[in-house]
């Protein structure tokens, strides 16, 4: 007899238990199989109970479909929506919860921005027909629709079929008040999405009377004023509980085109689109001809405004800095004194729209933006747009617009940081990087060049071949973000050429940095914040850090240098400024010449100009050497008449030959206007320069002298 125990025996007592582990495997399997089986046998049967043929099957074929693709559009939907509710988060309530006057440098009055709804009219208030006016020009179905107004979209667009252009808009007031709320005037599909979804939700929030009389107070309306109220004692001097009917047709006319439509500014139009409006009312049935014709026949008149138009991009961007700050103290009622200078202000609006007008259609590009600070930080002149009445978009703050050649600057600048100079020689030939050959503009190569002749030529291989050699795309990331740009770089490999978007306030603050000698270039809006009691609440030289350095000395003298080659050999010769002040910048095209930039600086100025669409339309063959480099000249040779000149650090005889005033050069101010057609620049200053310098000085010796209890006074014998 065998033992079982013995070790012969085990292997086999092994293989029957896998056996039988396995057999159980299987007939769980299979009974769990054959189960399912009957299971889905049986639900079949039992729908087999509603299994409809003929048109029945089609019509459920037709709703099972439409399920299908309802849960689908759903989730699309919501997925589109999240962008936009983001924009809700914040305290849109209370964003113009701030009654703040603006002050220029000089401390004259140039504008208002927020809103004391304390002060705001009831909607129960109003005068009857002003309400009727605006539902009967914007919107006239308000009360029946859901904040989109399908039938009003549908006729609009008959009509503009019709006509064969834009003659009607679709948008409802709640898609306007989501607009001027939440959103910006940019043109893109993202915008009208986001805005569809942004009126739903405020009629979901608030009542049909909360938001036109919201709409009221926040709609811009002209002349610097925001809300029917403003403007009612704006344009007629009185409350707008008092206004007539002629003056309610003015009102209500503006809301579609204020710059076009103000009073002020065009009567004979305000008049004409007044009478619109009152056509509206008959039409609507909201009122009678008879009712009307009175109002037509005694067209209103408004206030004789004699006064310089606003600064209004500058203001919307000075008003959200002044949110920004407003941590800091708890008063809302303010005045604020700022940095901008009215002269180069109208003078910047001017150059830009006279290029515009001159070359605009032969360019094919309809909008600009250009911003101008004085070395030392303070932002002198904002043009966000061509008209701010047409679209309140700021185009200088905040367009995404690529740079171009205008970004290889900071490529440049660390190179020169890391030890190398502009007779660095380098090959300016065929590369390839993960993928990617760029080309220079004339598809052709020079060989051997110096950076400067690189920087110069505007060669496109020679910042990748830095970027990829000696530098890496991080250190140019942050050099990029040390020069003071504040959009969010992309760390790609393309970036050394400008594909990554900056705002023309960006290059400002970049190429800011050179004239200041390689310390940062504190840009700034704001002097001073000041409560209504007189308390300064924020002062610019006390309350922010000194300027630190961002790049060497050596470096800095480097890049000016080479940038100041530029429009004398470069690819700016037409932005070189008249009696040989010493201009330094670079220009920048990007593809497909949908953008054109110059951005060039004096030691007085730094000034960035971009040219383009808003709908990203190619321009004619526009490049940052032909009108961005003309604006630029134009401005800055008139920004620089009269003024006592600065050298730009590292440049040598940084001065023109030309007529000295003690030991500084002031440049010579035009009797009779310029060739650009600018007149000559007036400032508010009642002392000369010799004077002011001899009160600086006794100035800086009086905050320098020990204090008078310091000092031992001679009794009188």
């Amino acid at each position: 007899m065998q033992d079982p125990f013995s070790p012969e025996n085990r292997p086999r007592r092994k293989r029957h238990l896998l056996l039988r582990i396995d057999s159980w495997i299987d007939s769980t399997v299979w009974n769990a199989g054959f189960r399912f089986a009957e299971i889905w046998e049986d639900v079949t049967i039992f729908f087999r109970r509603f299994r409809v043929r003929g048109w029945k099957r089609a019509v459920f074929e037709v709703v099972g479909e439409a399920a299908t693709l309802g849960t689908a559009g759903a989730v699309v939907m919501l997925t589109l929506a999240q962008p936009a509710f983001e924009e809700t988060k914040d305290d849109w309530r209370n964003h113009g919860d701030f009654a703040v006057t603006f002050l220029d440098r000089y401390g004259n009055v140039i504008g208002h921005r927020g809103i004391i709804h304390e002060d705001s009219v009831a909607i129960d208030d109003l005068p009857d027909y002003f309400v009727k006016a605006v539902l009967a020009t914007e919107d006239r179905r308000f009360f029946d629709h859901f904040g989109i107004d399908f039938i009003g979209l549908a006729r609009a667009m008959s009509e503009n079929a019709r006509a064969g252009g834009v003659v009607q808009g679709g948008s409802t007031l709640t898609q306007q008040l989501a607009k001027n709320l939440f959103l910006t005037n940019e043109r893109s599909l993202e915008r009208k999405i986001k805005e569809a979804f942004l009126a739903l939700w405020l009629e979901a929030n608030l009542s049909k009377k909360e938001i036109l009389r919201t709409y009221l107070d926040r709609a811009y309306m002209g002349g610097g004023t925001f809300g029917a109220a403003a403007a009612a004692q704006f344009y007629f001097g009185k409350s707008i509980t008092e206004v007539d009917l002629a003056e309610a047709a003015i009102l209500a006319g503006l809301f579609k085109a204020p710059a076009k439509y103000a009073p002020h500014v065009n009567l004979p139009a305000a008049r004409a689109r007044a009478n619109e409006v009152l056509s509206n009312l008959v039409q609507s049935g909201m009122m009678t001809e008879g009712q009307v014709i009175a109002a037509r026949r005694n067209p209103a008149t408004v206030i004789d405004r004699n006064e310089m138009e606003a600064p209004d991009f500058f203001l919307d961007w000075a008003f959200d800095e002044v949110q920004r700050l407003s941590s800091r103290f708890p008063e809302h009622s303010l005045v604020v004194r700022t940095t901008i200078d009215m002269g180069l202000q109208k003078a910047a609006e001017d150059s830009v729209e006279t290029s515009l007008r001159e070359y605009g259609e032969p360019y094919r590009v309809k909008q600009g933006a250009l911003v101008m600070i004085e070395n030392g930080g303070a932002v002198r002149a904002m043009v966000g747009g061509r008209d701010y009445g047409e679209s309140q978009f700021n185009r200088a703050t905040k367009a995404l617009r690529q740079p171009g050649s205008s970004f290889k600057v900071y490529t440049y600048a660390a190179a020169m940081e890391k030890g190398m100079t502009p007779q660095t020689v380098i090959s300016d030939g065929p590369i390839t990087w993960r993928g990617w050959s760029p080309q220079n503009y004339g598809r052709s190569y020079a060989g051997r060049v110096t950076l400067a002749v690189a920087l110069a030529k505007s060669i496109n291989t020679v910042p990748v071949r830095l970027a990829k050699d000696v530098l890496g795309i991080d250190t140019i990331v942050k050099t990029t973000k040390d020069f003071g740009v504040e959009t969010p770089i992309r760390s790609d490999k393309t970036i050394p050429l400008g594909t990554s978007e900056l705002t023309v306030l960006d290059q400002a603050t970049g190429y800011s940095v050179f004239p200041a000698g390689g310390l940062q270039s504190r840009r700034h809006g704001l002097s001073q914040i000041i409560s209504y009691d007189g308390r300064i609440l924020y002062d610019f030289d006390r309350d922010e850090p000194p300027p630190h350095r961002v790049l060497s000395e050596q470096a800095t003298a480097s890049m000016n240098y080479m940038l100041s080659q530029i429009p004398v050999s470069g690819t700016a010769r037409k932005a070189a400024l008249d009696g040989g002040i010493v201009t330094a910048g670079k220009t920048g095209t990007t593809q497909a010449y949908r953008d054109a930039w110059f951005v060039g600086f004096t030691g007085n100025y730094t000034c960035a100009v971009w040219f383009g669409n808003d709908d990203y339309t190619s321009t004619n063959n526009m490049t940052g050497g032909s009108l961005p480099a003309m604006t630029f000249k134009r401005l800055m040779d008139y920004a620089h008449q009269g003024i006592e000149l600065k050298a730009i650090p590292g440049i040598e005889n940084p001065f023109p030959s030309g007529n000295h005033v003690g030991p500084a050069l002031v440049a010579k101010t035009t009797e009779k206007g310029s060739e650009t057609g600018l007149p000559p620049l007036i400032r508010p200053r009642s002392l000369s320069i010799d004077v002011t310098r001899l009160l600086r000085d006794v100035g800086d010796k009086l905050k320098n002298a020990p204090p008078l209890g310091t000092q031992k006074v001679a009794s009188a014998e």
